[in-house]
């Protein structure tokens, strides 16, 4: 007589299940309910900046690049124009300290240049809260650690930006990109989205120490990144 032999299957803990509810069916309705108010109370603010743009840096008034999102999937993303279209005598763009304007300096202090980003929260490319999305070229740089970024949509904002912005390493940035992504929960996306208001409010971070932006990441040699 064969004897059934029973598998002792460990749940997972309280804080995971409750973690994968809230990523695979809390946070997107969220977003797009939060994005689509957004739009509609800043309608005039994104009126107005679009004039300015057109008036002062001239057409197109959007700035479009592609940037991967969840799982490395390629989106077009949107953000006000915040440089001129300077170029030397070799046909190439003028460094970035040279093509940001006074203008595009306000912009980006006040993040008033990613108000667009509001509608690929609406399409479903990105999330109010997550690791900012990066330059294309930049996936084949990362560690193993730092592609676990991706296993999250990115964000408007996200810990590393309440964390320094431009004013910190990129080895940090990609730290904090990936605690967020093994401690997502509703409380931290809240804890993020007042952070970052009172961020903008203050314009902390907006610039690294050695550049108008921050400088290109260029790969590293780690391995393995403690978290």
């Amino acid at each position: 007589m064969q004897t059934e032999t029973k598998t002792n299957v460990n749940p997972l803990p309280q804080k995971s299940r409750q973690a994968g509810v809230y990523k695979h069916f809390v946070k997107r309705p969220m977003d797009f309910i939060l994005s689509l108010l957004a739009i509609i109370i800043f309608s005039p603010i994104l009126i107005t900046v679009a004039i300015l743009v057109k008036i002062k840096l001239g057409a197109p008034i959007l700035f479009k690049q592609e940037r991967p999102g969840l799982n490395e999937k390629i989106f077009k993303m949107y953000k006000f124009r915040t440089m001129t279209d300077e170029k030397d005598e070799n046909g190439e763009f003028l460094p970035d300290s040279v093509r940001l304007t006074r203008f595009g300096k306000f912009l980006r202090s006040t993040s008033l240049d990613e108000l667009p980003e509001l509608f690929n929260i609406l399409k479903g490319d990105m999330s109010v809260i997550g690791p900012r999305p990066l330059l294309v070229q930049y996936l084949s740089l990362y560690n193993e650690d730092q592609k676990r970024r991706h296993e999250v949509r990115p964000g408007l904002s996200g810990l590393a930006q309440v964390s320094g912005r431009n004013a910190i390493t990129w080895e940090e940035k990609f730290r904090l990109d990936v605690k967020y992504v093994e401690n997502i929960s509703l409380l931290e996306d809240w804890k993020i989205i007042f952070l970052t208001i009172k961020k903008v409010l203050v314009r902390e971070g907006i610039n690294s120490e050695t550049s108008a932006t921050i400088e290109p990441f260029k790969g590293n040699k780690e391995e393995r990144m403690e978290i």
